[in-house]
């Protein structure tokens, strides 16, 4: 009887021993998500004074819309500068339909 009592004691020691190492070993974490890519949506538009036709990008992981054509005088792809959107969306914030302001109570 004794003997089973000193192993079980041993056993629990190990246990515990091991949860304490555990404890103090660093995590081991993925890395692979760190630098992913960012989600685009692209939607082809018209623009005055453009003969061919616009993309619009829309970045949806920085908030950045951006745009670009094809010119076929030059054979070359314009690419038009990003635009910030929280920026659009907080200038224009309380602005109701039709451009109007809120309602004064």
């Amino acid at each position: 009887m004794k003997s089973v009592m000193l192993w079980a004691l041993g056993a629990l020691n190990v246990l515990l021993a091991v949860v304490l190492v555990n404890k103090f070993i660093p995590e081991q974490k993925a890395m692979a998500q760190v630098g992913r890519p960012s989600d685009y949506l692209m939607v082809p538009g018209e623009f005055n004074g453009v003969s061919t036709g616009l993309v619009f990008i829309i970045d949806t992981s920085k908030g950045e819309l951006s745009a670009m054509t094809y010119d076929d005088t030059t054979n070359a792809i314009l690419v038009f500068p990003k635009i910030d959107l929280a920026q659009v969306f907080k200038a224009g914030q309380g602005i109701g339909p039709g451009g109007k302001g809120p309602k004064p109570r």
